[in-house]
């Protein structure tokens, strides 16, 4: 299964994207900012879905439509 950005670019573990829009966080107070550098994604085999750690918050779940690759 292929895992694209929002711009159509091929995702794979280990790349690194950036925020296209500012998200809030379910459960948490925090909002993670536009332009924000995610590294090390991994694919968690959920079409659409990336998982991946930043600063604020461990054990992020992102929709792909909301990130382009670094």
């Amino acid at each position: 299964m292929e895992i694209r950005d929002s711009n159509g670019a091929e995702l794979n573990d280990g790349d690194s994207v950036t925020l296209i829009k500012d998200l809030k966080v379910k459960g948490t107070s925090e909002t993670i900012k536009r332009g924000t550098l995610v590294k090390n994604i991994r694919l968690n085999g959920r079409d659409g879905e990336i998982e991946c750690n930043t600063k604020q918050v461990k054990g992020l779940v992102l929709k792909t439509k909301f990130v382009k690759k670094a």
